[in-house]
């Protein structure tokens, strides 16, 4: 049917993102997960592809939130002669710009468009609908894809295919440096007696503040609530993908690779399914303090 949707990908966020499609487009959903999907497909008043094959054929519009761009490949590679002239895919992945080309010239062949459209805001913009997304491709499709991102509050064409994933792993590695950063001032001042909520306070109110530190950190770490809404495993995945946009540019660093490092030293102590945050769980260890 022209005006389906299809959405492949219910994971943490893929979830909230898809109920905005389902609510605003007849949608399709696909997941490696089928009991995952039935459920969604229930409750959402969806339809349930048994295929990424059968999804293709019955969508003109794929939207994609997955792990990474080789996974995307995977599922676009599966739905083989079901691709058909004209269709669009909207990568919501969290992919990487040589991957992201890949796919864009593999779907061309078959005379489909690719845009890639990662998203930032986490769970909680997703299900409130207010998250950004970088969208990378050709305009003509960009402009097409913009009517079919309605979990988005700001929709940004950034440049050419490969430059959504780009800029969105530069952010998250950015994200990734801040959070380091935040919890080694932290433990050093803690140490000192200042107390964190207090420093937090002050830096809320002065130049050193962020998103780290005016959310992630009172809401997840003074807390101790350590909620998991986006795991370290993936933004140490963000994290490579963002040094190998600065190799493939030529542009040398001295912090990327120094906190990619810290990230993988912190990610074999703790537990595989800790998010993001929890990185500053072995600063504190290590500093023999507790950020409260």
């Amino acid at each position: 049917m022209a005006d389906n949707v299809g959405f492949i990908g219910l994971g943490a966020i893929g979830t909230p993102m898809a109920i905005h499609v389902a609510r605003a487009f007849p949608t399709v959903v696909w997941n490696r997960t089928q009991d995952k999907a039935a459920r969604f497909a229930s409750r959402y008043d969806a339809e349930v592809a048994e295929t990424p094959g059968a999804l293709v054929g019955a969508c003109d519009v794929i939207i994609t939130c997955l792990p990474t761009s080789r996974e995307v490949r995977e599922v676009i590679e599966a739905a083989g002669d079901a691709w058909r002239d004209g269709q669009l895919v909207i990568d919501a992945s969290s992919g990487d710009p040589v991957g992201s080309r890949s796919n864009a010239e593999w779907l061309a062949q078959r005379g489909v468009g690719f845009v890639d459209a990662p998203v930032s805001g986490g769970t909680s913009g997703a299900e409130a609908g207010t998250l950004t997304t970088m969208l990378g491709g050709d305009a003509a499709w960009v402009e097409r894809a913009k009517a079919f991102l309605p979990y988005a509050k700001r929709i940004e064409h950034v440049g050419p295919v490969g430059a959504g994933h780009a800029l969105k792993a530069i952010n998250n590695a950015l994200l990734a440096l801040n959070i380091v950063a935040v919890g080694e001032g932290l433990a050093a001042l803690v140490k000192l007696g200042v107390p964190a909520r207090r420093a937090i306070d002050v830096i809320n109110a002065s130049s050193g503040r962020s998103n780290v530190t005016e959310n992630l950190i009172p809401e997840r770490v003074l807390s101790r609530a350590w909620p998991r809404t986006f795991s370290a495993a993936l933004l140490d995945k963000d994290l490579g993908v963002a040094l190998s946009v600065l190799e493939d540019t030529g542009v040398a660093s001295q912090l990327y690779p120094a906190v990619k490092r810290f990230y993988e030293s912190a990610r074999k102590v703790l537990d595989p399914d800790a998010d993001h945050v929890e990185v500053i769980k072995p600063i504190e260890e290590a500093a023999g303090v507790e950020l409260t």
